[in-house]
């Protein structure tokens, strides 16, 4: 066993079990963990920016780690301690070339507390824990020990799976100078509670400890977000009730409210948000738009518009919270969704109040909704509001509009449509054949025939079914030629 120190090896016994494992990678370390997986002669330019720092990348990229510190040694480079935590930034991917490079600058000068931590979460996101503690006694040793330290060992070890041993690295810190709190408690509860399905685990941790290291917010918060991450819903009212009790009402809690109120959303237990909204509003502690934004995007989801309505009533009546353009539309959408087109206009008069203006996807919604309900003298007059106001229905839209037209003998307004779309969009096939199915089934052939020849002018297409019915009325009425001189011209284009 070996412990890494400023230029040389020292004997060293280990306080934790030991054995190599894969590499794993964590969030949990306080510096971000870059991956080398290029050799530096391929990354861009911005990324090393100091000469030094290429040539040494470029030296580890190329040597193998057993005879690195011998090459090093003769590439007549002296290294500055900034260079150090560039290169080690860029070695996650090669733990050993690391080590190698680590204990070659180490006897031209003294690390840095922030080298000293990457080396740490290098060999500790690499598995090399039997390593990593040896890294951790030489920085006891150097004076260059932090928390952030151990909140790096505590991600590590639980991107490995091995809680216990994370735990345990809790456990000992003390005897490292460093002081067991609560922001210590709180670290190893966030790297428990990042990997899938352990929130238990950081729950049995955090009732082992609340007796002698008192919990803040944040504590509830990070537990909180894990039952939110798991959809337990029950487990999230006993941490929210106990929150409550030990830390009170505070506004500036709201990253554990809006995760415990969005798990009674996403758990069908709308009711019961919207009675915790209550309560929260008499103790000023109503979440904000973050909150409401989502849990209405997973009602919208469950197309509960009764539910996203209230929520929609709290934030804006009772919060004073202003939705933006999206929050407008997807409360359109799930308002047409279900009917509710007195809702839908009254949303559409009020978004200007809001500083948001209604967008052709808004308009197309109502529009849309009106078409599928068959609300043909709504759908006419919302179509004449949606060119006043320069939003154009889409072509799907004109499209069904013009079938629905013809289905309440309104062809004036089909028309309109049509006519809509030649002057101020491109036509496509599907509109033209519900104007030509349209006109046919009235009986009226000389419109179709002048419709049809302007049609073919445009290059629009027309499926066989089509043609066929076309041959029928025209044969019926008597106007094979009309019919033919169609086919010709369709021939022709």
């Amino acid at each position: 066993m070996t412990r890494i120190q400023a230029g040389k090896m020292v004997a060293a016994k280990s306080d934790l079990p030991r054995s190599p494992l894969p590499i794993a990678s964590s969030t949990a370390m306080p510096y971000p963990p870059p991956v080398w997986e290029a050799p530096p002669s391929q990354l861009p330019s911005t990324s090393i920016p100091d000469p030094r720092v290429g040539a040494f990348c470029e030296i580890l990229s190329r040597v193998p780690p057993a005879e690195l510190e011998s090459v090093l040694s003769r590439c007549g480079i002296s290294p500055l301690p900034e260079h150090v935590e560039a290169v080690l930034r860029l070695c996650y991917a090669s733990p050993d070339s690391a080590i190698s490079f680590f204990r070659w600058t180490g006897r031209s000068l003294k690390h840095t507390p922030y080298a000293w931590n990457l080396m740490v979460d290098i060999l500790g996101k690499n598995g090399q824990f039997e390593t990593m503690w040896d890294a951790i006694r030489s920085m006891k040793q150097e004076g260059a020990l932090s928390t952030a330290t151990f909140f790096s060992a505590f991600g590590s070890y639980c991107a490995a799976g091995r809680l216990k041993e994370a735990i345990m690295t809790f456990d000992v810190m003390d005897r490292y100078g460093i002081s067991k709190d609560v922001v210590a408690v709180n670290s190893l509860l966030s790297a428990i509670c990042r990997e899938d399905g352990r929130t238990s685990d950081a729950a049995d941790f955090f009732d082992r400890v609340k007796i002698n290291i008192p919990p803040d917010a944040d504590t509830f918060a990070i537990l909180l977000e894990g039952w939110e991450k798991e959809g337990n819903v029950a487990r999230a009212k006993n941490t929210f009730g106990e929150m409550v009790i030990r830390v009170g009402w505070n506004a500036d809690n709201m990253s554990a409210y809006d995760a415990f109120l969005t798990t009674l959303v996403r758990g069908s237990q709308p009711d019961e948000a919207v009675k915790f909204l209550k309560v929260m509003q008499a103790k000023n502690c109503l979440p904000g738009l973050k909150f409401f934004s989502n849990a209405l995007d997973i009602l919208i989801q469950q197309n509960n518009h009764l539910h996203a309505l209230a929520l929609w009533d709290i934030m804006v009546i009772d919060s004073g919270l202003i939705p933006n353009l999206a929050m407008c539309n997807a409360m359109i959408v799930v308002l047409c969704n279900n009917r509710d087109l007195d809702s839908a206009y009254r949303l559409l008069d009020e978004m200007p109040c809001f500083g948001v203006f209604p967008d052709t996807f808004t308009y197309n919604t109502i529009f849309g909704c009106l078409i599928r309900n068959k609300k043909a003298q709504e759908a006419e007059r919302f179509f004449v509001e949606m060119r006043k106001s320069e939003q154009w229905p889409s072509p799907k839209n004109c499209e069904i509009a013009i079938r629905m037209f013809f289905d309440h003998y309104d062809p004036r307004a089909a028309m309109e449509v049509w006519n809509f779309m030649v002057e101020d969009l491109s036509p496509d096939d599907e509109c033209a054949n519900e104007l030509l199915l349209g006109l046919l089934e009235l009986g009226r052939l000389t419109e179709v025939r002048r419709h049809a020849e302007d049609m073919l002018n445009r290059g629009i297409q027309f499926p066989s079914s089509t043609l066929e019915k076309l041959k029928t009325a025209f044969h019926k009425a008597g106007r094979q030629d009309a019919y033919d001189r169609i086919v010709r011209r369709l021939k022709k284009h």
